[in-house]
């Protein structure tokens, strides 16, 4: 039989546009018959959207069955693995805060007259000072012991250099690190009362009118983990 080639023609043509429907058909999963230009086929007297054998109601568009096609919204809430609500954004830290304390410590409430043992009362004192020292990092403490100046220059130089070390002692007792603690005296250079304030000879009066420039001074500087 003799083929002719018009006829081959026509079959090759039918072939080609029978595969671009089908690609056509690949591009919209197979579910609606498609045109040459990749549009769905529509009836011409209804308007509805031609389904190929394929179809499915999973393969529905929104051109066509838009009350089959899901919305982000609803795919979102039937699927088996919901979307994490979003996390709630980390507070700042709230910023340590500046530790800044100086306690003046007479010294008759610390020690005995012309003594540098610690008395009961200066120990309770001085663990008070302590728990306000709880929490804090990077402090430095100095302790400076002072004394009148009755009696010579250099006694009153060692006296006041002991009474420091005893409250250094005392704090390091407490859990405070040593090196961060130093300890000195000045003696009789800085005396809180004035030239003229105190008169008269070695004498109780003279003694008790003395009494501020006996001290030991405390003072701290560092930084305590802020609160809200």
């Amino acid at each position: 039989m003799t083929v002719s080639a018009s006829a081959i023609i026509g079959a090759v043509t039918l072939a080609v546009l029978t595969h671009g429907l089908a690609l056509a058909q690949d591009a919209k999963n197979q579910g609606y018959l498609l045109d040459q230009n990749m549009n769905v086929v529509t009836s011409a007297t209804t308007g509805v959207c031609v389904r190929t054998s394929d179809w499915t109601p999973a393969r529905a568009i929104e051109q066509c069955d838009p009350k089959l096609v899901k919305k982000p919204a609803q795919r979102a809430a039937e699927s088996p693995h919901p979307p994490a609500p979003p996390k709630k954004p980390t507070p700042a830290p709230t910023p340590d805060k500046l530790l800044s304390q100086k306690l003046n410590l007479y010294a008759e409430a610390l020690f005995d007259f012309d003594r540098s043992v610690l008395k009961p009362k200066g120990k309770a004192m001085l663990d008070d000072f302590a728990q306000t020292l709880r929490g804090a990092k990077h402090e430095v403490i100095l302790a400076t012991g002072h004394t009148d100046r009755i009696g010579t220059a250099a006694y009153n130089q060692k006296l006041s250099e002991r009474r420091a070390e005893a409250v250094k002692d005392y704090l390091v007792s407490k859990g405070i690190e040593a090196n961060r603690i130093h300890a000195e005296g000045k003696g009789e250079t800085e005396p809180i009362t004035k030239p003229g304030d105190c008169k008269g000879i070695r004498s109780k009066k003279l003694i008790a009118c003395l009494q501020p420039d006996r001290r030991v001074e405390v003072e701290v500087a560092g930084t305590k983990e802020g609160r809200k």
